[in-house]
């Protein structure tokens, strides 16, 4: 193997830097026991990699680093006996572009544990427009329907809609037979939620919080990417019986609310956490993702595939809150 780039993350004590660089093999590391060398093909972005590269998130830690949290492509070493030479895999999360060098490279050092081998009905691009968002999304199906959720409790409300989870989350949703609600900040975003399977979007500047501990009981269930106001609001109106799925924090990491929804009402609120699945569970929801959870909408949500060359432009966007769907890293040829 020859020089390779990378997107690696500086750290002098001040602000990170993330740039380009031509890395040796043994940047990487040497090939231990039961660890695989991927060539890259594609990754993608997440909101987590967009506050990693640009330093508004303490993500990382330990500097330098390779930033990205996914990774799909082949198998171009193995020391791990499930694994050999031209194996189709993925990985997603597992400590990628946080403690561990990540997918923005061209090829990438991983545990043998931590990947998930390619579906036979999804391709390595489909993978990376999936990604950690899709993969968040799709946990929280199969933890909400676990814990007793069904598309006769009433509608899903889907915060952030717009963004990756959100986009997502619409998709699979209404596809397992679910009204969905999409709430979104984004007043130009209603043809495009609508098309991803929204039965209603509702104008977030719109909503009347109010403040008791109970209010009028509206959802089924909900996904929530916000935190803060909103998802204490929801906790609120979501019927009896209903699941909660929180997943991010874009608004507040904060939750000012009261134990009467989950005393009254049985609401549950179910904490989603896609780094560390255990792998029976990560591999049954990537077999879902390429069989009944399937998302119909990939070519809507992709809103840019973007060589790894041009990457750095893709963050900022995210950040300020501009973005729409999902952004793919071309890596491969």
């Amino acid at each position: 193997m020859d020089k390779f780039t990378a997107l690696r993350v500086h750290d002098d004590g001040s602000q990170p830097r993330a740039r380009l660089e031509q890395l040796e093999p043994g940047d990487l590391g040497e090939l231990g026991e039961g660890e695989v060398l991927i060539a890259a093909a594609y990754s993608d972005v997440n909101y987590k990699d967009a506050l990693a590269v640009t330093g508004k998130g303490k993500i990382m830690r330990r500097t330098p680093l390779v930033a990205g949290v996914d990774v799909a492509g082949s198998v171009a070493a193995s020391r791990d006996a499930r694994y050999r030479e031209g194996d189709a895999v993925l990985v997603a999360g597992c400590g990628l572009g946080e403690s561990h060098d990540g997918g923005y490279s061209e090829y990438v050092r991983v545990s043998g544990d931590w990947i998930v081998p390619l579906p036979a009905a999804m391709s390595t691009y489909e993978a990376m427009a999936i990604g950690t968002a899709g993969f968040t999304a799709a946990l929280a199906v199969e933890r909400m329907e676990s814990n007793g959720q069904r598309p006769d409790l009433g509608p899903i409300a889907v915060t952030g809609a717009t963004g990756g989870v959100g986009s997502i989350a619409i998709d699979l949703f209404a596809g397992a037979g679910y009204e969905v609600h999409a709430i979104s900040g984004k007043a130009d975003a209603g043809d495009y939620l609508r098309q991803l399977g929204a039965a209603e979007v509702i104008d977030r500047t719109s909503l009347e919080l109010g403040t008791r501990p109970l209010e009028k009981a509206r959802w089924g269930g909900a996904i929530d990417n916000l935190g803060g106001d909103l998802l204490a609001w929801l906790t609120r109106t979501v019927r009896p019986w209903g699941n909660i799925a929180a997943i991010g924090l874009a608004a507040s990491p904060a939750l000012q609310t009261t134990v009467i929804p989950f005393i009254l009402r049985g609401v549950s609120l179910l904490g989603i956490y896609s780094v560390e699945v255990p792998a029976p569970l990560r591999e049954r929801v990537w077999q879902r993702l390429a069989g009944d959870l399937r998302p119909r909408h990939l070519d809507a949500v992709v809103s840019q595939v973007v060589p790894l060359t041009e990457i750095d432009k893709v963050f900022e966007p995210l950040m300020q809150g501009q973005a729409v769907g999902r952004t793919v890293i071309r890596i491969g040829p």
